[in-house]
This record gives structure tokens, sequence and C-alpha cells, in this order.
């Protein structure tokens, strides 16, 4: 069963870009710790406190390798720290959701 992490963030928004620096970061960690990143997002229009992040995996058994990997990774512990001595992030929350077979990675366009 593939699944996704669903980060909801609440961050100061006089940090925007703090926390866009951060989460670019995530880009180069994520992939290379084991999680197939589907994007952070920062907020545009409404609410401008709130930013979100989507990493998939295969299975709760690759979520937890991605972990273990994840707390060895120099460039990932030095992004937490960034967010730490920012303090640009007030408050996150995770999700976890099952992945809907034929929903994920479609291209504009749809199936033909």
């Amino acid at each position: 069963m593939a699944l996704t992490c669903f980060i909801r963030y609440q961050i100061d928004p006089f940090q925007r870009a703090a926390f866009q620096e951060y989460a670019e970061n995530w880009g180069r960690i994520i992939p290379r710790c084991g999680g197939h990143l589907l994007g952070y997002f920062l907020p545009l229009e409404g609410s401008n406190d709130i930013a979100w992040g989507l990493i998939s995996f295969d299975s709760l058994a690759a979520y937890e390798r991605y972990r273990a990997r994840l707390k060895q990774d120099d460039e990932g512990r030095r992004n937490f720290q960034l967010a730490q001595d920012k303090r640009f992030i007030l408050r996150e929350e995770r999700s976890f959701l099952e992945n809907v077979d034929g929903t994920i990675g479609i291209p504009a366009g749809g199936l033909a």
C-alpha cells in the first residue's frame, strides 16, 4: 500500500522567504533519503500563514527507512536546525493518507 505524508505548516508570514529556502532544501534531501517528493506549496491567496508539503512512500516500511536515513543526513539535520533557529514554522501537523491507485502522477490531458 502506497501512502503520502501530508504536512500542514502554520508559518510566520513575515518569514515566507525563509520557509521557501527550507522547502527548496528538502527538494534535494527528501529524494536522496528515499521519499518521493510531490512538492511543497506556499500560500498565494487567502490565508497567508498556511503552507503544505506532500511526500509519498511505497509502504510504511519505506517511510520508516526514510526517517532513519533522514536522521543520518547532514544536510537534513542542518535544515531542521535552520527551522529551529529562525522559528518560521509556528505549528506542524502530519497526516498519513493511503494513495488511491490510478490518481497520482497523471499528466495534463488525462488518460487516452
